[in-house]
């Protein structure tokens, strides 16, 4: 079967005042599988957020190519590029990033009512989310109102409402106590399987990382498969 996600040579370099160019990556290759788990870690600095933001069309590669589903997105026009990367992706943040004014379910129906749905149908689809992430009983309360677990995982309902093919994670357990890191982990492992979303995941924690079914260290530049967590530098 082919990858659900194929990258090939990405490149990644930024101008550095004097020194002229400041190379992050220098030639990444990679593929994820529909319903697959794959954490990146590697030393701050290393690109680990560079190669998010590549991945989830939040900026363009120096070089290289990026296919999902066969699509070559990352040649799209602007504002075919946005609908792509509204339809196609989601995103989960170390900060949620939630609406403060506006309840969980209002939250996660949000991305639904900018893409045009009814508010009755995106209502019944956030619902149905909120309900697999454990927040059946919290749909009404506003992020103040909820425990940083649970804002997360109301987070995580909202990256995957419109039900995209990959799912992007930056740090997403950065702000969490142990037993809701490990809660949050389980949680994404789950759906991708249910839902046969790709998940990458960034992460410096290793017990999140040992729950993947592939660790990948990203380091000068370049990605290459770790087989245990202990090997990780």
């Amino acid at each position: 079967m082919m990858p659900l996600l194929v990258v090939r040579g990405l490149r990644r370099r930024y101008p550095s005042g004097d020194v002229g160019w400041l190379d992050v990556l220098l030639g990444v290759d990679l593929t994820l599988a529909r319903g697959e788990v794959v954490a990146v870690v590697g030393a701050s600095g290393s690109g680990k957020s560079t190669l998010l933001h590549l991945l989830g069309a939040l900026d363009a590669p120096t070089d290289g190519e990026i296919f999902l589903d066969g699509t070559a997105y990352g040649a799209l026009p602007d504002a075919a590029l946005a609908e792509f990367r509204n339809r196609r992706l989601g995103f989960v943040f170390q900060y949620h990033h939630l609406l403060r004014e506006f309840s969980a379910l209002e939250n996660v129906m949000m991305p639904l009512r900018i893409a045009g749905w009814s508010a009755a149908r995106a209502r019944s689809r956030a619902e149905e989310l909120l309900a697999a992430v454990g927040l059946a009983g919290r749909m009404t309360h506003r992020p103040a109102a909820l425990s940083g677990g649970e804002q997360q995982r109301c987070a995580v309902a909202r990256a995957l409402v419109h039900d995209p093919a990959l799912v992007l994670a930056d740090e997403p357990t950065g702000n969490l106590d142990h037993a809701n890191g490990v809660m949050l982990a389980e949680l994404f492992i789950r759906l991708a399987r249910e839902l046969e979303t790709a998940v990458m995941i960034v992460t410096h924690n290793r017990q999140l990382a040992q729950r993947a079914d592939r660790i990948l260290l990203l380091e000068e530049g370049r990605v290459t498969p770790v087989r245990e967590v202990e090997a990780l530098p």
